[in-house]
């Protein structure tokens, strides 16, 4: 038998315990809510300049942007079916403005240290660009079809820096696999992740294996949907196990645990938010909600 989530107990820890843009998604994914209102809960985490910071990413605390909120910020977006709303083009011209010269954005950029941040958050005086996030940006405004030539600029850093991949790693390769997912040339795509997608399993990047302990990457987390280049690299076998064990590790407060280590209560309970709304969001895509 399938495991099932129960979207009564999820439904009552998000109530009690999610912050209020969590809660709005929710809302608007599950109970009928309206788009409006996760909108209008994600305006105030972004600045002046258009893009994202003030704690929207849990374990970034600053009130200064960065790039990897400002991802988050477009993903909220995307779900929301939002990308019409001004705060896009603003975030367009956020990216230009931290664009390197090698034509993507960095992972993180300087000013994330002059505040409190999970200590993995780390990055030079100059940082260089990297495929995280930039291809995961490029990806939603590629599904949207956003003219702006940030994203001209940054998909022909993408596809250069795709040429010459080698070594990766877990996180750089979740956001390269939306990027070939939704890039417009398919063609190109196709044979790129021919070639990078595998390595997914070559270098040992994923968890094949629900029971495996801490950091671990699910092959839900590079394939989170069943249409998803990267569904093609798992055995239906191993999609379902990792299903049965997604829905079964809920918790009996209703919400789901993350994995990685926890360096600040807030940012523990605002996490938990999070990965509860994408667990349900993941399960319901493939048919289990």
């Amino acid at each position: 038998m399938t495991a099932s989530p129960d979207l009564a107990s999820a439904t009552d820890f998000m109530w009690r315990t999610a912050r209020l843009l969590d809660r709005r998604r929710f809302a608007y994914l599950f109970l009928d809510g309206e788009r409006q209102a996760v909108v209008e809960a994600l305006r105030p985490y972004q600045n002046a300049d258009g893009g994202f910071g003030n704690g929207l990413e849990p374990d970034i605390r600053g009130p200064v942007s960065q790039p990897i909120p400002t991802w988050t910020a477009l993903v909220i977006l995307d779900e929301a079916a939002a990308f019409d709303d001004p705060m896009v083009p603003q975030v367009c011209d956020y990216l230009q403005s931290i664009t390197t010269s090698e034509g993507g954005v960095p992972f993180a950029l300087s000013s994330i240290r002059d505040y409190p941040r999970a200590p993995w958050w780390e990055t030079d005086d100059q940082p260089p660009a990297a495929l995280n996030p930039s291809a995961a940006i490029a990806a939603l405004l590629h599904k949207h079809h956003v003219e702006h030539p940030w994203l001209t600029t940054a998909t022909d850093y993408c596809w250069r820096a795709l040429d010459t991949l080698d070594t990766t790693s877990p996180y750089e390769m979740r956001a390269v696999a939306p990027f070939l997912d939704y890039a417009p040339d398919r063609q190109r795509a196709e044979q790129v992740f021919a070639r990078v997608g595998p390595k997914i399993l070559e270098q040992k990047l994923v968890a094949l294996t629900p029971t495996a302990e801490g950091d671990a990457h699910s092959p839900l987390n590079f394939a989170p949907r069943p249409q998803s280049l990267a569904r093609r690299l798992f055995s239906d076998e191993v999609i379902e196990a990792h299903l049965d064990a997604l829905a079964s590790a809920q918790q009996d407060d209703g919400g789901w645990l993350f994995n990685w280590s926890a360096w600040n209560p807030a940012a523990a309970l605002e996490w938990r938010g999070v990965v509860t709304l994408e667990a349900l969001v993941t399960l319901r895509a493939y048919g289990r909600l």
